[in-house]
């Protein structure tokens, strides 16, 4: 998505809302000490219920920029909160990469070590880069829609639990990322179709509009898929190149069935190469707004788990985020 560079005329100070997440791992305190000042409202909700009520104090002040402080969930718990109290008319935002997992802020740019104070300084001068999260509707249950940035299921939801066992030993960001890769790509080549990581998971995905059903080469069961990813990021963690050179918008990345000439070239595939048969192997890269998944096993949306059901993914509202 083209870059959205106009900045406000540098006159009166922002009125600033921040959500910060103590929770969050690199999260120390230490951005809090910002003195008093009239212009900025600080919030620390406990739960999901209290940062609802943060974000609606916010819009009645009339915030022009809210700061987010924490990782990959704590945006998408912001944004989820924040769809009913702004809609489409969000104020500026800037995000402090303070998570587990910060793959929104590779994508933007924004520096690593960014403070609360500097992001509040910046508001005036900085670049605004426009992004549109995605939406995420629950079709077969009760439930508000979502707003995130990384939707997948099957291997992907395996790799998320993994992931959490690579945050125990100490491995985040673009090292978790690789540590995860590397684990689910041995099981999957050296497992037998029983094994989680091969035997995929029921799944149907629809298309467009019309609901399309998504082809699929014959290899394995024709009711399961090996591996789903939709985005609307344009760039990864670790350099990956995850829906080739698809850039802008909601991507989806669709694996049938882990043949192991497809895993082998994996590696070639996600850095921009690979050979010209990818799809006729079952790896289908595009780009489809609006898509229906149905699954029969946990969807993950920015790192956390939801129930298994039918979804709805198309574009969200367009947020502007704040990089220096």
């Amino acid at each position: 998505m083209t870059p959205a560079d106009a900045s406000p005329p540098a006159t009166e100070p922002p009125s600033v809302g921040v959500i910060y997440n103590p929770r969050s791992h690199r999260n120390r305190g230490q951005d809090l000490n910002l003195g008093v000042r009239a212009n900025i409202f600080v919030a620390q909700p406990a739960d999901i219920a209290s940062l609802r009520e943060a974000l609606a104090r916010f819009a009645a002040r009339g915030i022009d920029y809210l700061v987010i402080n924490g990782g990959d969930g704590t945006v998408r718990d912001v944004l989820t909160a924040g769809l009913p109290v702004f809609g489409r008319a969000w104020p500026d935002l800037a995000v402090l990469p303070k998570g587990k997992t910060n793959a929104l802020n590779v994508d933007l740019g924004a520096p690593p070590g960014w403070t609360i104070g500097e992001a509040i300084a910046a508001w005036p001068r900085a670049r605004r880069i426009a992004r549109r999260p995605l939406l995420v509707e629950p079709l077969d249950r009760e439930g508000a829609p979502m707003l995130g940035f990384i939707f997948g299921a099957g291997a992907y939801t395996l790799g998320i639990r993994a992931g959490q066992d690579a945050h125990r030993l100490g491995a985040f960001d673009s090292l978790a990322v690789g540590v995860t890769a590397a684990w689910g790509m041995l099981q999957a080549l050296l497992g037998t179709d029983r094994n989680a990581w091969r035997r995929g998971v029921d799944m149907a995905i629809a298309l467009g509009p019309e609901r399309q059903p998504m082809p699929r080469t014959a290899v394995g069961d024709p009711a399961r898929r090996h591996f789903m990813l939709a985005s609307t990021l344009e760039r990864f963690p670790a350099g990956l190149k995850v829906f080739g050179e698809l850039v802008e918008g909601l991507k989806l990345l669709v694996v049938d069935h882990p043949r192991r000439r497809l895993l082998l070239s994996m590696p070639a595939a996600l850095t921009g190469r690979g050979p010209a048969r990818l799809e006729q192997w079952g790896l289908h890269r595009l780009g489809a707004d609006p898509a229906e998944i149905a699954v029969a096993d946990e969807i993950i949306l920015d790192g956390e788990a939801f129930p298994a059901g039918r979804y709805r993914l198309s574009s969200g509202p367009e947020l502007r985020f704040l990089v220096p």
